[in-house]
């Protein structure tokens, strides 16, 4: 039978992140299964437009809208955009509101929020089919709270998947861990029928949050080898190796503190490579940019078009994602799928995801030392870098398709409908 189903998300395509490409994927899903789904979302592409309420030049940001345009049924998906406010002194208010002692309360009023007023009055009015809510993403808590209201409302089932960032998980202060895991978050993960999670790890802390076992489904993502392999014509030597040193590792993220740039560049600069860097450069990486010595180190790509990934893809020897801030790591499914060999932090969804010594290795997260000597074993030994490549290769293929992980969030509602069934029945 047929689903309608309502996804609530910060931004979508042809916005860029990992939970917008998800969302889009998994609606494209749906559809395809004969399924209506409705998006509910904010005009926002550029991330600061979620807080300023001030739109963005969208150039830059355009290419993720190919998991909508080039697939199936994509008309069958509507979407509506909420723009989020704006407001003198927004960031200070809110913080001095969020200390309210109301969860609901807190989860409006967090600094960068996107509040979209119409967004949260349509989900207390809407009765349009429906047969289920689902919502993302951590921490953006408002569009997850319109959500709940509407599965509330509706008395259906309200599925979230939090895409949580544990940070390093030798740290108890870990600061991105507190940031995912504040009360009002804790709240609406309890509140959800289902929580979806990537890892064990994750699977883990949101049972040690409070939420029964039973209501936790790990899922994991998958990757099209298709959106990201192979030399995009006419580019028959992509990434030309000219200038200093011939090996180059590449890092394909928002550049920022978070996603491990700068460690990056402090680790790599010492070794006789090129660093390609792809992705949007955020303000704490472009303040410390402009202090950085080693540019002529540095290529740096930008926003790259599909095109363009698989150019970047062809033209690395390693990829490298020290990041603190990822509860899964899809990128790292993208470089393996080109049996590309990975470096990453022991921390958050990476930890789980990549098995040192087999498909990639793990530096000690925040340890540039260390990460600099996982990164020199690979440069120096190509029979290891190739091992790695090739086995990662082959986990792609049989571990990350993503079908069975795509019909278990389908089957998840059809179970739920049965057991509400079950327990209406005199």
């Amino acid at each position: 039978m047929p689903l309608h189903i309502a996804q609530f998300v910060h931004r979508y395509p042809p916005a860029l992140g990992g939970a917008e490409a998800y969302i889009a994927r998994l609606s494209e899903y749906l559809v395809s299964q004969g399924d209506s789904v409705t998006v509910w979302t904010t005009t926002a592409v550029e991330l600061r437009e979620l807080w300023s309420g001030i739109s963005e030049p969208k150039a830059a940001a355009t290419t993720k809208a190919a998991l909508v345009a080039h697939a199936s049924g994509s008309e069958r998906i509507s979407i509506r955009h909420y723009r989020p406010i704006s407001f003198p002194l927004r960031r200070y208010i809110l913080k001095a509101l969020s200390f309210l002692p109301h969860r609901p309360w807190q989860a409006v009023f967090q600094p960068v929020n996107p509040i979209c007023p119409q967004m949260w009055k349509d989900a207390g009015t809407y009765n349009g089919p429906l047969d289920a809510v689902h919502a993302t993403a951590f921490p953006y808590a408002f569009p997850i709270l319109c959500a709940h209201r509407l599965a509330k409302r509706r008395k259906v089932p309200f599925l979230l998947t939090p895409f949580l960032h544990l940070g390093d998980p030798t740290d108890p202060r870990d600061r991105t861990r507190k940031q995912y895991t504040k009360p009002h978050l804790r709240w609406l993960l309890n509140e959800a029928d289902t929580v979806f999670v990537q890892t064990p790890s994750e699977r883990d802390a949101v049972v040690k949050l409070g939420v029964p076992e039973n209501r936790v489904l790990l899922q994991g993502l998958g990757v099209d080898a298709s959106e990201c392999t192979g030399i995009s014509p006419p580019h028959p030597q992509p990434l030309s190796r000219q200038g200093r040193g011939e090996f180059r590792i590449g890092h394909l993220a928002n550049n920022s503190i978070e996603k491990g740039t700068v460690d990056l560049l402090k680790a790599a600069s010492a070794l006789n490579c090129k660093i390609v860097l792809a992705g949007a450069g955020m303000p704490n990486f472009e303040k410390f940019w402009q202090g950085f010595d080693a540019k002529d180190c540095v290529t740096r790509l930008g926003v790259l078009t599909y095109e363009q990934k698989r150019d970047f893809f062809a033209g690395i020897d390693i990829f490298a994602l020290p990041s603190r801030t990822d509860s899964f790591g899809l990128v790292l499914l993208e470089a393996w799928a080109n049996g590309k060999p990975v470096v990453a932090y022991r921390a958050g969804g990476p930890a789980d995801l990549v098995r040192h010594g087999v498909d990639g290795l793990l530096a000690k997260c925040g340890d540039v030392n260390d990460l600099r000597e996982q990164l020199r074993m690979l440069i120096e030994d190509e029979a290891m870098r190739k091992r790695m490549g090739e086995a990662g290769r082959e986990r792609v293929a049989i571990e990350f398709q993503w079908e069975p992980k795509l019909k278990l969030f389908r089957d998840r509602i059809e179970q739920l409908q049965s057991e509400a069934e079950a327990s209406a029945k005199p």
